[in-house]
């Protein structure tokens, strides 16, 4: 039938299928949880850790390649949205309008998973975060096999929800398990290449097998990748901690030979120092805002950039030259923000890239006439570019390190939600026909972005090389 499902019935195999997905779900989910809950507050100090000297190995490397390959897994499905409206559009037979729900339940999947697995991995442990989603992710590959439009809209919700718990996890993992002086260019690699990584084998995916077995075929490959990424599952460890609260002695021990941690006595908070709930408190603040700022400026302005540029008189091979050229420099941009962020510094990274992107949104503002010429909007366009693809490699790392042990994860899931949140709100701008033009969307986000770079100036701390005991200690 050319792959086309649409409008097939349902058959007795096919809901008994579904059915045993429901079941086996929560029943894996189950299985996987721990007998009891960890326990610890929210300033609970890191007593395990690999001292400074600890070289980087072979354990570290392994951790650093299956994590890196579950991003590019986890970030396969979110991507090829592009990819399959189209196809779908046709075989369904909807208008654009229609369609347009398919990319904003799927944002929306993302904005709640990247919170909810950041707290259940608080609560229940790294480890256990990873696999639950993984797990998810797989089940829901079943959304390329739904004969009708609205199945897909709900199996997409539930695929975005596994796919942003991936994210804020990880780089949570890998701050407990990295020696301090390898964490902070590891953080920042493994998302960035994740990411990038996802998105370029989202489209090769999509240039090898939606030709011939159609748009489906990238929902359907959810299914082997996931399953992969569960074979690699022996080489991702768990955090010290949570293994030392469940009693796992054995296993601690095998941990701390492979990665080189020791067990090492709390630092103990200055008595002048600000109380840790106010510093947090302060700094959220600041990151939620940075993280809104960059969401609303890379799934609005810069989504909004093709269609301006056209309006502008420009042609379509210009317009669609810059989501070319911003593919080329997001992963040169990322390895810049990963060496600045290593051995520079993690805050004045952060601000610099901050700073970059907000230029910018200023140049956008600029008359016209002046934008007509050529060198001048591709270096406004690059401005954009680098400094949102800088933002994010360096902000989820900056976020993972700046907190407690307790609240880490949630703390760093509602940051990555809080990236995510702007492309529900513009996709649902976009769902009511609310589209502004490029200096409009400059004009509401230059105060935004002003603020978040000067919030992270103030409460901000430098994290580079320092270890996780004394940024918990110290306020």
């Amino acid at each position: 039938m050319g792959n086309h499902l649409a409008g097939m019935p349902m058959d007795g195999w096919m809901y008994a299928g579904m059915a045993l997905i429901l079941v086996g779900v929560p029943a894996a989910i189950f299985g996987a949880l721990p007998k009891h809950r960890v326990r610890h507050g929210a300033d609970a100090g890191t007593m395990f850790e690999a001292p400074d000297a600890t070289p980087f190995g072979g354990w570290h490397g392994a951790v650093l390649f299956v994590l890196t390959l579950g991003l590019i897994i986890d970030t396969m499905k979110p991507a090829t949205l592009g990819f399959v409206l189209p196809g779908m559009r046709h075989e369904y037979g909807i208008p654009a309008a229609s369609a347009a729900l398919l990319p904003f339940v799927a944002l929306l999947g993302t904005t709640v998973g990247s919170f909810v697995w950041g707290w259940l991995a608080d609560i229940y442990g790294r480890r256990v975060s990873i696999l639950l989603s993984t797990i998810l992710f797989v089940s829901t590959s079943i959304c390329g096999a739904m004969p009708s439009f609205g199945w897909n809209l709900l199996m997409c919700f539930l695929m975005g929800c596994s796919a942003g718990g991936m994210l804020p996890v990880v780089y949570t993992l890998l701050a407990e398990v990295m020696p301090p002086r390898h964490r902070s260019w590891v953080l920042v690699l493994v998302g960035g290449t994740g990411l990038v990584g996802g998105y370029l084998a989202a489209s090769g995916a999509a240039h090898l097998f939606e030709p011939e077995f159609g748009w489906r075929s990238l929902w359907l490959q959810g299914f082997p990748t996931g399953l992969l990424l569960l074979a690699l599952a022996r080489w991702i460890p768990e955090s010290p901690r949570f293994l030392l609260e469940q009693g796992r002695e054995a296993e601690l021990a095998q941990m701390a030979r492979r990665f080189g941690i020791v067990r090492r006595e709390p630092v103990l908070q200055r008595p002048n120092a600000a109380p840790a709930a106010q510093h947090h408190g302060q700094l959220t603040a600041a990151l939620v805002i940075t993280a809104l700022s960059w969401s609303f400026v890379t799934f609005g302005l810069l989504l909004w950039l093709p269609s301006d540029l056209q309006e502008r008189g420009y042609s379509a091979g210009l317009a669609s030259g810059v989501i070319a050229s911003s593919a080329l420099i997001a992963l040169p941009t990322i390895m810049l923000a990963a060496l600045l962020y290593s051995r520079w510094s993690s805050k004045w990274t952060l601000i610099g890239t901050i700073l970059l992107t907000l230029f910018g949104l200023a140049g956008a503002l600029l008359p016209p006439v002046m934008l007509a010429s050529p060198p001048l909007l591709i270096a406004v366009i690059a401005m954009l570019v680098v400094g949102s693809n800088g933002m994010i490699a360096v902000l989820l790392p900056y976020a993972a390190e700046n907190y407690a042990l307790g609240v880490r994860g949630r703390a760093t899931g509602l940051i990555a939600a809080s990236s995510k949140f702007g492309g529900v709100a513009v996709q649902g701008f976009a769902l009511i026909g609310l589209i502004p033009t490029l200096g409009g969307a400059a004009l509401a986000l230059l105060l935004p972005m002003a603020a978040s770079a000067g919030l992270v100036g103030i409460v901000g701390r430098e994290t580079r090389g320092r270890s996780l005991r004394d940024l918990e200690a110290t306020a």
